[in-house]
């Protein structure tokens, strides 16, 4: 197996700008998110990339490509008709040999010394097979990504064979049909955004295409409506999942193979994405001490400006919690006794802790930060 060639999809309507846009690198350097994601796989040893645009977007993406413009290629999805046609575009790119594809929305950042992309690269070399990278995901997340069955190799604690895949699974049916056994009560593994695919994906693929139902597909899966989306940016669980069940169809012809991701994916679509992956960046980069310096002095600062707890709430908080029931039952003071809200710094009922200085404990396990 030789891999020389990498596939970025990119032509979402609704996340097509998000690969254009910029943000400090590890080596604190400002550059667009595209040129990071060439970046990651040229040190990995990619030769040529092709990334599939919305028309018109050509000019634009090769502008920020900066020195390696030259390497790339360019296909147009002239309709949004899924993510998984988006994949099929670049079959005549890849031709007859293996690719790497990444999700032109999302960034990839390593727990390790060596990057996510070449981690993933040398174990399909290793085991000359395709492999999709995966993340241990809690179950309260399933609904964002699509997620693997299958079982762990033996005397290999990150590799597991895949059996099949599916899009967005509940927690129900993950339970039923993708519990890999080692794994954490409630985590099941779920895609990463990154794969090394063998040609025979376009086949199935294709397969799809012409026969639809056969497939366990619908006719809505490669429609032609604007919101069928999918992986690639949507919500549309029927777009995106004609690539899972293309990946359960490649597991039954060939060897596939998922290796368990030393690293995070950052989905720069969601509600934060493009704040919580600078972060990511900052923090795993060159300059990380001066990113955590200013982010204590942030913090320090927000918490100087929060206002004062005055004598009277601060002695009814006191004495409700002496006596185990809560406060604010006090003229004038909110709390729940009152119908008022509660306290600030009291518990909130997702479980997290309020106040200036909290952190909502469903903003952190929203994405896992990682990183379509």
């Amino acid at each position: 197996m030789n891999i020389t060639r990498a596939v970025i999809t990119a032509a979402s309507p609704r996340q097509r700008s998000l690969p254009l846009q910029t943000l400090i690198d590890r080596d604190g350097c400002q550059k667009p998110v595209l040129r990071i994601l060439i970046e990651e796989v040229v040190a990995a040893g990619i030769e040529r990339i092709c990334v599939v645009v919305y028309p018109g977007d050509e000019s634009t993406y090769a502008s920020v490509a900066g020195d390696h413009a030259g390497r790339l290629r360019f296909v147009q999805q002239r309709e949004p008709r899924g993510y998984a046609d988006a994949v099929s575009c670049a079959a005549e790119f890849a031709g007859d040999a293996p690719f790497v594809h990444l999700i032109g929305d999302h960034l990839y950042v390593s727990q390790t010394g060596v990057s996510c992309a070449r981690q993933l690269i040398q174990t399909a070399l290793s085991w000359d097979s395709a492999v999709s990278s995966v993340q241990s995901t809690h179950e309260g997340q399933l609904a964002y990504f699509g997620a693997i069955g299958g079982f762990r190799l033996e005397e290999h604690d990150r590799l597991y064979r895949i059996e099949r895949g599916v899009e967005k699974p509940t927690p129900t049916q993950a339970e039923q049909e993708l519990m890999i056994p080692g794994l954490r009560a409630g985590h099941y593994l779920c895609l990463f955004g990154m794969h090394v695919l063998t040609p025979t994906i376009f086949e199935i693929l294709a397969q799809q295409q012409r026969d639809p139902v056969s497939c366990g597909s619908t006719e809505a899966t490669y429609g032609t409506v604007a919101d069928n989306i999918g992986a690639d940016g949507g919500t549309d669980a029927g777009a995106a999942g004609a690539f899972s069940r293309a990946l359960t169809q490649l597991a039954a012809q060939e060897q596939f193979l998922a290796l368990e991701m030393q690293g995070w994916r950052y989905d720069l679509g969601a509600k934060y994405g493009l704040l919580t992956a600078q972060l990511a960046l900052g923090l795993s980069g060159q300059e990380r001490e001066e990113v955590m310096a200013r982010l204590l002095e942030l913090l320090a600062l927000r918490q100087l400006a929060a206002p004062p707890v005055s004598d009277d709430l601060a002695a009814d908080t006191a004495a409700a919690a002496h006596r185990g029931a809560p406060a604010g039952n006090k003229p004038g003071v909110a709390g729940v006794g009152d119908g008022g809200s509660r306290d600030a710094t009291a518990d909130q009922p997702d479980g997290s802790t309020g106040g200036a200085s909290g952190m909502s404990r469903k903003g952190v396990d929203r994405r896992g930060m990682e990183a379509s």
